[in-house]
């Protein structure tokens, strides 16, 4: 509102210019989807570093797919994932204490921070506590936690509580201080509604009875689920990954709450281990997942990467039979045949991997250095740490490029290289207009950043002043892409145009509260067949 005018003289009013600048979005922030020996099971756990994933959910281990392919990710390039435990029934190793000095305290019973075997290899000890005097305080103590390496002992972390008591309103609350602050273990509810006030009155001694000559007491009966397999095998169900019961939540859903950070890539590598054969039958597991994660991409405006299933697609004719069952999507990619890389808990032997991971992170580098609308492939898209479990022809190369496969290669000097761009809908029969990754991801780019940027349109007067806001900001950012180099064109006209008026918005769609916004762009495509015409030039007659 203006300043009341009372006395003569000069006003000062700072106006508002309706600049919004329209910042983009992430590009490579890559989910992971799989079955992991620890961590969070309660949602999606953002890691920025291997480092973090070997912290967070124990690193490599066999029955993981998705730990190789986040391994990958990292060495190719790739910055923020979201990692998605799927725990498959396992179950959190416990442990109830009695608690007495001369006098009996009470007891704790000691919870894994999260399921899985894992949990077996911490271990708690409760100590008395010494009032200034030297005796012993006889209602509180110190619990000290730890993990130790199952092959030799070493101790891996250290965790100390000090001066805990069992009465709910203290501030020493043994519930509320180890919840917060360990990361090893969690106190749990007896049931009654709180620790019982005193402990089993036969309880004599000081501190836990243990066989550990250090007082230190293991947690016991953890467990990996019923789909870990004696073989050392995890052996996942469709169902794992998309519930088929009321009420059980799917693993998908966890990236619903990661807002307000979102995911542009998705990998659930273990979804191709589903497929039994490549028949319709054999190929329906593997595609009831790859469907519901080729769905939540589209709502989510992400981009799945679909792995091959192993041993059942190794050659041109197999993979020309999986492409016919598999379903097409704008907003996903296959890429053929799969890799090796060394398996450093096997002595560095090779180990047979999906391409998922070494992909997104070759995506997350090419966005980096050249941006989004720059397809992911050719000499520059080098997969580190890879080699390839097929080495294919240029006729081969020929067969599965035209019906959208993205076929990874190996050339002298530049080595393994991933040598296609195509979408699932990117056969030349299907002449979709969404047959280049790069040109849908630059689409998913300019929505997902428009999206974000433009909520504050909701609920403001729509009329000509609204639109003109809009045209300006968007117009803003859509140049910004163009001086870039995002669009074709060598000229903003020809490159993009962004519409907002009386032409998009109508009066009956004013008077049912809506504002349409109009963008197009020219889209960069890549030079998939480049053609060299030369001609040999006829002497001349001299005249």
């Amino acid at each position: 509102m203006p300043a009341t005018h009372t006395y003569p003289g000069v006003y000062i009013e700072e106006v508002p210019s309706g600049v919004r600048t329209i910042t983009g979005v992430s590009t490579s922030n890559t989910a992971f989807i799989d079955y992991f020996p620890r961590g969070s099971i309660d949602g999606a756990v953002r890691i920025t570093s291997w480092a973090d994933f070997e912290r967070e959910f124990g690193g490599l281990d066999n029955r993981s797919e998705a730990s190789y392919a986040i391994q990958q990710f990292y060495l190719n390039g790739g910055q923020v994932a979201f990692v998605v435990r799927v725990a498959a029934g396992a179950t959190a190793a416990t442990l109830t204490l009695t608690l007495s000095t001369s006098t009996p305290i009470g007891t704790i019973t000691l919870e894994a921070a999260n399921p899985g075997i894992w949990g077996q290899n911490v271990q708690v000890v409760a100590l008395k506590v010494l009032k200034p005097d030297g005796t012993v305080d006889t209602s509180q103590f110190n619990l000290a936690v730890r993990e130790v390496r199952t092959s030799d002992g070493a101790v891996l972390s250290t965790e100390i509580f000090r001066g805990l008591d069992l009465t709910s309103s203290s501030p020493n609350y043994a519930w509320t201080v180890v919840n917060a602050g360990s990361a090893l273990v969690k106190v749990t509810n007896t049931g009654l509604g709180g620790f019982p006030d005193l402990a089993d009155p036969n309880a004599t001694g000081d501190g836990p009875s243990s066989t550990s000559s250090t007082g230190f007491v293991a947690l016991a009966n953890g467990s990996d689920g019923t789909a870990a397999q004696l073989d050392g095998t995890m052996k996942l169900d469709a169902t794992d990954f998309v519930p088929t019961t009321a009420g059980v939540k799917s693993p998908l859903e966890a990236l619903d709450r990661i807002a307000p950070e979102i995911f542009n890539i998705l990998c659930i590598p273990a979804a191709a281990n589903l497929a039994t054969d490549i028949t319709t039958t054999g190929l329906a597991p593997m595609q009831t997942v790859v469907s519901a994660a080729e769905t939540y991409c589209e709502t989510k405006r992400a981009f799945l990467i679909v792995d091959i299933p192993p041993k059942l697609v190794t050659n041109e004719t197999q993979m020309q039979t999986f492409m016919a069952a598999l379903g097409k999507s704008n907003n996903a990619a296959v890429y053929f045949p799969r890799i090796q890389i060394p398996d450093l808990l096997q002595n560095s032997r090779p180990r047979d991997v999906g391409a998922s991971g070494t992909m997104a992170g070759i995506y997350a580098r090419t966005d980096s250095t050249r941006g989004v609308w720059k397809t992911p492939a050719g000499t520059d898209a080098v997969l580190r740490n890879a080699s390839l479990t097929l080495k294919l022809t240029d006729l081969e190369n020929g067969g599965l490029n035209p019906i959208g496969v993205n076929v990874l290669r190996n050339f002298p000097v530049f080595g393994n290289v991933a040598w296609g761009g195509r979408t699932l809908n990117g056969a030349d029969q299907l002449a979709s207009e969404w047959k280049y990754i790069a040109v849908k991801r630059t689409a998913l780019y300019i929505e997902e950043s428009l999206f974000e940027a433009l909520q504050w349109v909701v609920f403001e007067p729509n009329d000509e002043p609204l639109w003109a806001q809009i045209r300006m900001n968007v117009g803003a950012f859509m140049h910004d892409l163009f001086r870039q180099g995002a669009f074709q064109g060598n000229a903003p006209n020809k490159a993009y145009f962004v519409k907002c008026d009386s032409e998009t918005t109508t009066q009956n769609d004013i008077d049912k509260g809506v504002v349409n916004i109009w963008v197009g762009v020219a889209p960069l495509k890549p030079a998939e067949f480049v053609v060299i015409k030369l001609q040999q030039i006829a002497g001349q007659i001299e005249t």
